[in-house]
């Protein structure tokens, strides 16, 4: 019985969430991005522990096909990350700034980009396509979010909004990635949307 409310609860998400932005109806972009910018502070003490996650050159930097098995499998990890992990600040959880790790009950926004991107390479999906992306919100405070690079442009997967949608409706100023070609270094990204979403956190 609870498995069964589990999967019809799954699917009516699956199905409200498709409605705005599945792959039939994309208004995705694909974001444009710069020359090589610097490295967040969290992000360079998370290399300093987790090496092998921050050397990964790519072969290929070929967006991944959104397909609707790939659909449901965002949906999935987006819901299922955005449910067990309770927000908390880097100061609650450590006692300092700019910690990035691997939650495991509570986390901040990069914390949850991180196992988002970490279930999703499990599930197969190629780094060059997973990349960890820093914002800032209307209020002007720094954020970090999922962007995942399909063939049908790029999609955000963010802790304070439970559906996936395409970058360029969303309401952030997009500073810098992650480089699509090695996972240690960042570039910048050219937002041209900012002439339509007005002055965002300046």
């Amino acid at each position: 019985m609870i498995k069964s409310i589990i999967l019809a609860g799954a699917a009516l998400l699956l199905m409200s969430i498709g409605t705005q932005a599945g792959p039939a109806r994309s208004t995705a972009t694909v974001m444009q991005t710069g020359g090589r910018t610097s490295q967040p502070i969290g992000h360079y003490d998370f290399c300093q522990i987790y090496k092998d996650e921050c050397r990964i050159r790519s072969i290929s930097d070929t967006p991944v096909s959104l397909t609707p098995k790939l659909w449901a499998q965002l949906v999935q990890v987006n819901t299922q990350v955005n449910t067990d992990i309770k927000p908390a600040t880097d100061m609650e959880i450590w006692g300092k700034e700019e910690v990035w790790s691997y939650p495991t009950t509570v986390g901040d926004c990069e914390d949850y980009v991180l196992l988002k991107r970490r279930m999703l390479i499990q599930r197969g999906l190629p780094v060059s396509s997973l990349l960890i992306t820093v914002v800032r919100q209307m209020n002007g405070e720094g954020h970090a979010v999922l962007t995942v690079r399909t063939d049908r442009g790029d999609y955000i997967l963010d802790n304070l909004e439970p559906q996936i949608k395409p970058w360029n409706e969303t309401s952030y100023d997009y500073l810098k990635r992650q480089s699509t070609q090695y996972t240690g270094a960042w570039v910048s990204i050219t937002d041209d949307r900012q002439v339509l979403v007005g002055s965002i956190g300046k």
